[in-house]
């Protein structure tokens, strides 16, 4: 059985009006590759640590799944409008059953 799968971004948005766009794919990635959102947005306290003020949390059925969605061809044309909207990091992590 394969497990679940996370795609963790934490970011800050730069230029809000750009990001918005970048929005419009993820929203249509995310909906193209079956993921569940668990986070996005919202309120945030870092207990320890630096954090960027914006976190995503997506889940997948599987590691590959999750790839397949950040590699899509929609995901990556969001990805060319996001670079100069925001800063941050994206991961993805094996989670368990």
């Amino acid at each position: 059985m394969t497990n679940p799968a996370y795609l963790i971004a934490n970011v800050k948005v730069t230029d809000p009006e750009q990001y918005e766009k970048y929005r419009v794919y993820s929203s249509k990635a995310i909906a193209e590759y079956g993921a569940q959102i668990i986070v996005r947005g919202g309120e945030m306290e870092v207990l320890e640590g630096q954090a960027y003020p914006r976190t995503i949390v997506l889940k997948f059925v599987s590691m590959a799944q999750a790839k397949q969605f950040y590699e899509s061809e929609t995901y990556r044309t969001g990805r060319e409008l996001r670079k100069d909207a925001s800063e941050g990091m994206i991961i993805i992590v094996e989670g368990v059953m």
